[in-house]
């Protein structure tokens, strides 16, 4: 679902970030007011595993992959603005460091995945939940529906966006200067793999993380009901948890072929990938050539470990641990750094760890 620079018009990229912005401001405005506080650690701590859960690639019938985003989990421990925030700051360091997603669409995906996403998960999430208990049955199927929910209007969004585009953008000839796939064609494709694969592993996060807390750690589950969170101390079961997914990251290279939509220029090129694209798209006919504004864009920005991958590491699966750690650890610095910087505009000096737990974390 990361939609890679080429794929939408500079128009539509402008459009996007004009979109986002109000709702990047608006959340950071009310995040601020818990940026100092005990819910810090969880707010990285989803952000980690925004970042982390996406790595694991799922197969889809016809070819090609989805991924999870985390925006469910996110949205019921954190509550859709700071959610927003925790998926953007991953989704950024993917872009500039690991170039998944591209940095024109950077608007676009986060307001597929880190505003649509959330707040749709949240509202689902509240209207199924209501005045439940917290250890209630039914906090898990809210749970499980609402990202399910979340991450499928995340998939519609970036359909539209990519079917627009052979619409509105296009040469003398009709011929398509960016994603070539109309909207017949991307909404079927990017929903099957989400209403299916994707949507079910959304569900099953959500759900299966709030079935977890509701024994483990109830508190957490109470942090959208303005509670301040639990400090390092009570999230460090899931920090394990993140760890031991960083560990099992290898096994999101076990699916074969890319996510619909996010083929580079040289598959376009390329006669056997350009075959899969043909079987993945319902037999529809490619441009002759790279979509022209695709490839100028493409190279906009070159990531420093494209696909997860450290150029001076032989094994891949190695290489994939290697970039699971160094992704979280640089997700979690920026939040701590955004929560430093509060602090500073607030005249505080900067929480450490060891006093988050000292005040009962």
């Amino acid at each position: 679902m990361h939609i890679p620079d080429g794929y939408l018009s500079p128009a539509t990229c402008a459009v996007a970030y004009a979109v986002a912005v109000p709702f990047w401001s608006i959340g950071f405005r009310r995040v601020k007011r818990v940026l100092h506080t005990r819910a810090v650690p969880l707010l990285a701590m989803v952000s980690a595993f925004s970042f982390v859960v996406m790595m694991f690639n799922l197969p889809i019938p016809g070819g090609t992959t989805a991924h999870a985003v985390g925006l469910g989990i996110g949205a019921v421990l954190l509550g859709p603005w700071a959610a927003m925030l925790a998926v953007s700051i991953a989704l950024m360091i993917q872009a500039l460091f690991f170039g998944d997603g591209g940095i024109t669409a950077f608007g676009a995906n986060c307001v597929n995945m880190a505003i649509a996403g959330p707040l749709v998960a949240y509202a689902v999430y509240r209207l199924v939940s209501g005045r439940s208990a917290i250890g209630s049955r039914r906090r898990v199927v809210a749970a499980a529906l609402a990202g399910y929910a979340g991450i499928n209007v995340a998939a519609f969004l970036a359909a539209c966006e990519f079917g627009i585009q052979p619409m509105l953008f296009h040469d003398a000839t009709g011929t398509p200067l960016y994603a070539p796939y109309p909207l017949s064609l991307a909404i079927p494709a990017m929903m099957a793999a989400h209403v299916t694969v994707a949507g079910a592993a959304e569900a099953v996060i959500a759900g299966g993380l709030v079935a977890y807390l509701q024994r483990a750690n109830p508190e957490l589950l109470e942090v959208t009901a303005a509670r301040p969170g639990g400090g390092w101390r009570a999230t460090r079961a899931l920090w394990l948890g993140l760890g031991a997914m960083m560990v099992a990251s290898p096994l999101g290279l076990l699916a074969a072929g890319m996510a619909w939509g996010e083929w580079g220029v040289e598959d376009f090129q390329d006669p056997e990938s350009r075959a899969q694209i043909v079987a993945a798209t319902g037999n529809a006919a490619l441009p002759d050539g790279v979509p022209v504004g695709l490839e100028r864009l493409s190279s906009l920005w070159t990531a420093p470990l494209p696909d997860y991958a450290p150029g001076f590491m032989h094994d891949p699966s190695f290489g994939y641990i290697v970039s699971a750690v160094v992704g979280a650890g640089l997700v979690s610095l920026a939040v701590l750094a955004l929560a430093w910087i509060v602090a500073r505009t607030r005249g505080q000096g900067p929480r450490t760890p060891e006093s988050g737990a000292a005040h009962g974390g």
